[in-house]
């Protein structure tokens, strides 16, 4: 498990209606305890099993002192509707709701629990009390069923906890030129997410502080064995970077405050590198593989969108633009044939060298072409070096993002993928994506919607967790990349 994530600590609720058989919702927990263990989970089960709302309050404490920060509540039988919402009321943390299937038509007198029907009105107490919950596709199953729900649960609920602990702290305005990466942040604040802004001068006296820091050669040599002889273009840059990291490690420590968990957003250019001496881009992607994404250009959604796909996969992330078309001779070439994707299905994630280290294929810290034409004329590259560059590895990704509109509305995007095995040609930590249905996904709903440049990716396809966490946290808008035969709502029919 990558730094800076929470640990889920899972606990199970099992209710029962009082006019119901007690043992029935009793035995069918403790089979998917047995279940979920054998699938190597480990999840308390709580002894006090709920049928009123003194049940709720003795149950709800036991899975607190037990150290429990998510739960699944079990209707074994039907269920009391109160005080089985009531636990998500009390619990205050993620909360799953799943219910028993019957198992045998040999056995529907005593046997039968009508957690079919409990699971209805659970979900109507649920909305009068105004309680974001977990319910599964289809809640209602088996021991091994619902085993393998909990397991679709825990990076949910870890993105959950991490989320309500979160501080994103940035430095420096949102660049000019980059309206896309400036939004309101009422929304974090409503998600329970702080803010703390800086100065980039902030950022240059603590950098200037840690000058001489005893741990920076530590830091080196750790660099330097990450990227090898072939990726370790530019030993001498290392101390400066290492100061750098170290800098960015002190300030998450001395500010995170009540927080658990930190996230940056950062202004990297055009004043950065003369003043820092480097391009920040391979510390970024450093931190980024402990799960202390850097978004680039103070993108604080982005920040949140990246940390969010570290408490799903509990693997690194990155933050890339959505950036240039795949070339028709390099299609016909590479793709065509190959590969079942349409041209407009395909196109190119860049970004100057912030993806980690372990997502690239033959990675190593280059210099920033296009800041190395503006700021020191082409010439020979001094502070514009520092970048992580190298083919992105291929496999497959899942590209999203959580947004908020300019009126301060919630809204996000899913769109399920690959990285596909060929050459980009190009500079940058980049990759040919492959996303199915991408020309119409990025007309009706990337440019259709008003979202920026940058999308988060997670390398996997988690979809299903991304959705059910927007879900969870009361999104109306998901946008996702429809198939042909299902238009978007502003999609010309006659096209």
């Amino acid at each position: 498990m990558i730094q800076n994530i929470p640990e889920v600590r899972l606990g199970m609720i099992a209710v029962s209606r009082d006019c119901f058989i007690i043992s029935l919702s009793e035995k069918r927990r403790k089979a998917i305890a047995e279940s979920y263990a054998a699938r190597g989970g480990k999840i308390y089960e709580a002894k006090t099993t709920v049928e009123n709302e003194q049940d709720m309050l003795k149950a709800v404490e036991e899975a607190k002192n037990a150290g429990c920060n998510a739960l699944v509540v079990f209707l074994g039988n039907f269920g009391p509707e109160t005080p089985e919402t009531q636990i998500a009321q009390r619990f205050r943390g993620p909360v799953m709701y799943v219910a028993a299937a019957e198992e045998t038509g040999k056995d529907l007198i005593n046997g039968r629990g009508d957690a079919y029907c409990g699971m209805l009105n659970c979900s109507y107490n649920l909305n009068l009390r105004h309680m974001p919950a977990v319910i599964p596709e289809y809640p209602v199953g088996t021991a091994d069923d619902i085993a393998a729900m909990i397991e679709d649960f825990v990076p949910v609920a870890r993105a959950v906890i991490g989320l309500k602990s979160l501080k994103v702290i940035t430095f420096g305005p949102r660049p000019q030129d980059f309206f896309a990466c400036n939004a309101p942040i009422q929304p974090l604040y409503d998600l329970g997410i702080e803010v703390q802004e800086n100065s980039e001068l902030d950022l240059l006296v603590s950098y200037r502080a840690h000058a001489g820091d005893k741990r920076i050669p530590g830091i080196v040599d750790d660099m330097a064995k990450e990227l090898g002889t072939k990726g370790n273009q530019y030993p001498d840059l290392l101390p400066r970077m290492a100061q750098f990291e170290l800098t960015l490690l002190d300030w998450a420590e001395q500010n995170r405050g009540s927080r658990d968990y930190v996230v940056f957003a950062d202004k990297c250019w055009p004043a950065f590198p003369k003043e820092f001496g480097f391009e920040p881009c391979y510390v970024n992607s450093r931190l980024a593989s402990r799960g202390i994404p850097v978004a680039c250009e103070v993108d604080i959604y982005g920040a949140v969108s990246e940390y969010i796909g570290a408490c799903i996969t509990g693997d690194a992330v990155t933050l890339l633009d959505i950036n240039n078309s795949v070339p028709k001779d390099l299609y016909e070439e590479d793709i065509k044939g190959k590969y079942r994707y349409a041209p407009e299905e395909t196109f190119m994630g860049f970004h100057c060298g912030n993806t980690p280290f372990c997502k690239l294929s033959n990675g190593a810290v280059k210099y920033q072409l296009i800041q190395n034409r503006l700021l020191e004329n082409g010439q020979k590259p001094d502070f514009t070096r520092g970048t992580l560059e190298g083919d992105i590895a291929p496999g497959k990704i899942t590209f999203f993002r959580l947004q908020s509109t300019s009126d301060a509305r919630l809204t996000s995007y899913i769109a399920q993928g690959e990285i596909l095995p060929v050459a980009t040609r190009s500079f940058g930590g980049i990759g040919i994506f492959a996303i199915p249905e991408m020309g119409r996904f990025y007309r009706h709903v990337l440019i259709e919607k008003h979202f920026p440049h940058h999308g988060a990716v997670a390398f996997g396809h988690v979809g299903k967790s991304l959705f059910t966490l927007f879900r969870y946290l009361g999104l109306e808008d998901i946008s996702f990349n429809q198939p042909k035969n299902m238009l978007y709502k502003t999609e010309n029919p006659f096209a």
